[in-house]
């Protein structure tokens, strides 16, 4: 059975090629796909929960290979709190210190085989950041801020100029140059190496709760200015550059009323796009979450897709060679479903069971269920592929997948990749290892 399933994974990628070099030209893929590169990005998010129910500590970036393979870590994620700061807080559901920096990390979990000393100056994931950097030199390990649970008062440090620069310079001091609370002056320093922004939205809704106000669209450009203005500033003390990221959304409605389109890429470095998430659970039939394009049949019209993102940012000036793609290591499924055929866009009952969130399941999990018990179901045309049971579907990016969205990022001449997240992955790091294959450069 092993050298019909190469055949046939070959036979998939081949023509997923063609499909893609075949597909009519759109503003994202019309590219030019012979610029000369140095090098294309593969951004990683590291989750800071990981370490637990998942068992993935920063030592699997080392031993699975994916490490390697990767050019920026993107750490998830750092806190503001409701008067403009980057804090660290050690209460429930608001921050987790004794993960981030406090925890002995016994030798089984260390990236060198060392187990933290009693009452050394940096521990927890940081300090394994700090080794996994030693074996990687040329890796870029960037704090995240916000994410959707954590984006709550970004609108109040992005409100004013004296806001922007307090919130900036507590960054900067808190993550950049070490100074972590409860530990020795600078025992965090050089751990990370720049900035990502994750306001999740400006000038628009996010999770329940969050503060939202017209100017946060322009508010959000000042920030960005603020922050390259003194990254670059403390960059000339220490003779590096210290890059500034920012995670923009899939929705044009969102791009408009949070972004200044081509002002904003003036100070990043690249922007990662969101690629995924586009249906799930919470719709009321099955459908796809990262389709590359829109499939034919789709209820919904507008609808969401890779190159619907892509394409709005680059009609609101965005720069292609700065934008990279977000590609989900996680699936997103349905339940109860009718209507027959192989499940996509038929009612269903609500969210798949799953093992940490109803409706959100790892690919590690996901890549298991094929042949029990689920038939695999591809468009390789729209660019995504699906599971069904008859009863549960799940929509998820398997190698395939992923391996036909870096043909689109090269042809397109998009930055690179992004992953969300690290942990979904399999021990052996197939996704990643396929993202550096296809985004070799030759």
């Amino acid at each position: 059975m092993r050298p019909f399933r190469h055949r046939r994974l070959t036979a998939v990628v081949a023509l997923a090629t063609v499909l893609v070099t075949a597909a009519p030209p759109t503003a994202a893929s019309a590219g030019d796909n012979h610029q000369r590169r140095t090098g294309y990005h593969r951004v990683g998010y590291f989750t800071q929960w990981g370490i637990y129910g998942r068992a993935f500590p920063v030592k699997k970036l080392e031993t699975s290979g994916a490490a390697s393979r990767l050019t920026h870590l993107n750490y998830a994620f750092g806190n503001v709190s409701e008067d403009g700061r980057c804090y660290v807080d050690g209460g429930p559901g608001e921050g987790d210190a004794w993960a981030d920096y406090q925890r002995p990390v016994p030798a089984e979990e260390s990236v060198d085989g060392v187990a933290d000393a009693p009452g050394q100056a940096l521990s927890g994931n940081f300090g394994q950041l700090a080794k996994l950097k030693a074996k990687h030199p040329k890796l870029k390990v960037l704090i995240s801020l916000g994410g959707w649970s954590w984006s709550t008062y970004f609108s109040n440090a992005a409100r004013t100029d004296a806001s922007r620069k307090a919130f900036v310079t507590s960054c900067i001091d808190l993550y950049l140059k070490g100074n972590l609370p409860g530990s020795t002056p600078g025992a965090g320093a050089g751990v990370f190496d720049g900035i990502d922004l994750d306001w999740e939205w400006p000038g628009s809704e996010g999770e329940p709760g969050n503060v939202i106000r017209p100017e946060d669209r322009e508010n959000f450009t000042k920030l960005l200015a603020e922050f390259r203005r003194q990254l670059d500033a403390y960059g000339r003390t220490t003779r590096a550059h210290h890059p500034l990221t920012a995670f923009l959304p899939a929705s044009p409605a969102t791009m408009d009323a949070g972004y200044e389109g081509r002002k904003i890429f003036k100070y990043l470095d690249f922007a990662t796009v969101q690629g995924y998430d586009f249906h799930g659970g919470w719709d009321a039939r099955a459908n796809q979450q990262s389709a590359l394009r829109v499939p034919a049949g789709a209820p919904d019209n507008p609808d969401f897709s890779v190159e619907v993102a892509i394409d709005g940012w680059i009609a609101r000036g965005a720069p292609r060679d700065k934008l990279v793609l977000g590609i989900p290591y996680y699936g997103r499924g349905w339940t109860g479903i009718t209507g027959g055929g192989n499940g996509l866009f038929q009612p269903a009952t609500g969210p798949a069971p799953a093992t940490f969130e109803a409706g959100y399941e790892d690919y590690k999990k996901l890549k298991t269920l094929a042949g029990n018990g689920y038939t695999v179901h591809r468009d390789l045309r729209a660019g995504h592929a699906w599971l069904f049971d008859g009863t549960t579907l799940w929509t998820y990016d398997d190698p395939a997948v992923v391996l036909q969205k870096t043909l689109y990022i090269r042809r397109a001449g998009l930055a690179g990749a992004m992953i969300w997240s690290l942990d979904g992955d399999d021990d052996n790091a197939t996704l990643t290892k396929t993202i550096g294959l296809g985004l070799t450069t030759w």
